[in-house]
This record gives structure tokens, C-alpha cells and sequence, in this order.
């Protein structure tokens, strides 16, 4: 069964982790559940969903309910393993599937299928993590690196953390954009209003975007994206903020989609990082899925042009 609880923050607790007093409070569940429970919304700070990292104030009202969990179970889903070795591989995951299980969705998950493939990933990070570093929306495809063991993990996390990982996703955006390239550089946040939503945010965290256009058609453009920084559906929120929405994101993007698509136009194409364990520097692709290439061949049909996106230089990063 569920278990409610709710407390107040005394002044002993005030800065301090949140995640930090939950587990000093409720020693029979580990920090990672705790985690994870903060992070899916089951408990709130003053009736607001926060961070695990959320510093606490005297007073504060934190409650919630922690869920009955259910076993995650490895399961024989095929996986398009892009690169592997006996330290890490890269993966490249299709729109639809979710990366980690979260409230109700404990199958068919990323974490499930890694789980079969390399059980040893139950050891990294937990088997809620299963090695991954890093992860795209359910509904954006392309590249995820996994790590097998806790030095490589760490390690990746440090190139994360360090910013010296490039990624670079491919997104069709509604209008004509200009400049043809250029950085969005504001702040995000949680919406004060759904907390299910990330939006710009004054007081949020830093974010950085940098774009170029590959293919303009006469009401969509064709992006390549980098991100800088890793914050939750920045790319989306960034080119929705900008003007720009995803095609078919239906969060962020236009309540009126001027082409049927059953998902977002995003997708992460190249990864580039350096190998934790040899030094060398490594860079995978994964080519558009054939649902968003049959899109863009619709679009040059109906412009009378044919002919496949340029990919240029990028220039300094």
C-alpha cells in the first residue's frame, strides 16, 4: 500500500538537501528511491514538485506519498546497439520508448532492455539507472551512452558535468527562422503554473542552445541543434521561446499542427565524447528515423525540390 506522510522543516534541517532530510527521516528506504520519488512529483515542497537538490527554509511543508514500487525487470527488447565495448556503449533509442521507469511505467523502458542485454548495469547507478548518464524526452530519438561499470559511469558523468560532450540533435520547427544561426542563451525553470513543464525563468538555471539552419521549407525550417548545457527539455522550450516550436510537440509546440506526425521532429543524431577508459576521442551518428525522413521528403515534394540537408561547419564550438 501507499504511505502518506507529511512534516515541517525545523530550523536544524533549514539548508540542507531535501533529499538529504528525507533520507535522515526515513532511514529504510535508500537516498536513490528517495530520489526518484522527488523527481517524479510524489513529494512536493509546500505543495510545489522541487528538485532533490532543493534547499530547505524553516518551515517549510513537505509531504507527499511514496508509492508501492514494482520490481524492475530485465526484458528481452531488441536494442539498435550503435557501438559497444566491455566498458560502455552507445545506443540508439527509438521515439516512444521512455529511458527510466517512473510512476506506472516499470515496462518497457530503456532501463528494462539494458537490463537483458547487460545485466551487470543493475550495479551501476541502481537498476532504476542501469548505467545511463544522460537521457532524451520519450519522444525524441537518437543517441544514449550507457556505461557497464561505476569508473566509466563517473568518469562520463564528469564529461557531462564539464560540458565536453557534444551533442547535436536534428529538429524541424514551425516558421521560417532568422537569423540562420545564432545562440539562445535564457534561464529555465519549472512552470509556477504545472510543474509538469519547464519554461524561461528569470530566477531558473542557466541554459545555453546554439542553432543553424540546414533546410528552410515555406513554413517549417530544418535545424541542426546543439545544446550547451543539459537542462530538462531545453531544446523544446528554447525554440518554443524563440518562436520556433518542435513540429508535433504537443507540450510546448502549437495547439493547431499544421503536418500529422505521431512525435515530436527531434531527434539526436551525432554524440561525441572522449572514451573513459583508451582517451581517445569518439563520435557516433544515428540517421533519421525513416518516419521523420518520409516528413521532410513530403515537404521538398511539395516545394518541388528534392535533395538531402546540408551539414557545414559548425565553426568554434
Amino acid at each position: 500500500m501507499s504511505e502518506e506522510f507529511s512534516f515541517v522543516v525545523s530550523t536544524d534541517e533549514a539548508g540542507e538537501r531535501l533529499d538529504r532530510v528525507m533520507a535522515a527521516r526515513f532511514p529504510d528506504l535508500s537516498r536513490a528511491q528517495l530520489q526518484r520519488f522527488i523527481r517524479y512529483g510524489a513529494v512536493t515542497v509546500n505543495n510545489m514538485s522541487v528538485r532533490p537538490a532543493y534547499r530547505l527554509s524553516p518551515g517549510d511543508q513537505v509531504s507527499g506519498t511514496f508509492p508501492e514500487e514494482e520490481t524492475i525487470r530485465a526484458e528481452n527488447i531488441p536494442l539498435d546497439i550503435v557501438y559497444e565495448d566491455e566498458h560502455l556503449l552507445v545506443v540508439n533509442k527509438p521515439a516512444g520508448m521512455v529511458v527510466h521507469p517512473a510512476a506506472g511505467v516499470v515496462q518497457g523502458t530503456l532501463v528494462n532492455a539494458l537490463l537483458a542485454h547487460c545485466p551487470q548495469v543493475a550495479d551501476v547507478g541502481g537498476a532504476e539507472r542501469a548505467g545511463i548518464v544522460h537521457r532524451l524526452d520519450r519522444e525524441t530519438s537518437g543517441l544514449i551512452v550507457v556505461a557497464k561499470d561505476p569508473d566509466t559511469h563517473a568518469a562520463l558523468q564528469r564529461q557531462f558535468k564539464r560540458r565536453l560532450v557534444r551533442k547535436t540533435y536534428v529538429a524541424l520547427v514551425e516558421g521560417q527562422v532568422q537569423p540562420r544561426e545564432g545562440i539562445i542563451e535564457v534561464p529555465l525553470g519549472r512552470d509556477q503554473k504545472d510543474r509538469t513543464r519547464m519554461a524561461v525563468a528569470r530566477t531558473g538555471r542557466p541554459a545555453v542552445t546554439q542553432y543553424r539552419v540546414l533546410e528552410f521549407f515555406p513554413q517549417h525550417t530544418l535545424l541542426e541543434v546543439r545544446p550547451h548545457t543539459g537542462r530538462t527539455h531545453q531544446i523544446r522550450v528554447h525554440l518554443a521561446w524563440f518562436g520556433y516550436p518542435v513540429v508535433g510537440d504537443r507540450v510546448y509546440g502549437q495547439r493547431r499542427q499544421t503536418l500529422l506526425v505521431d512525435r515530436h521532429f527531434l531527434h539526436a543524431r551525432d554524440l561525441a565524447f572522449t572514451h573513459p577508459v583508451t582517451g581517445e576521442k569518439v563520435a557516433f551518428t544515428a540517421p533519421l528515423p525513416q518516419e521523420l525522413v518520409a516528413v521532410l521528403n513530403q515537404l521538398r515534394k511539395e516545394r518541388g525540390t528534392a535533395g538531402t540537408p546540408g551539414r557545414g561547419s559548425w565553426g568554434s564550438k
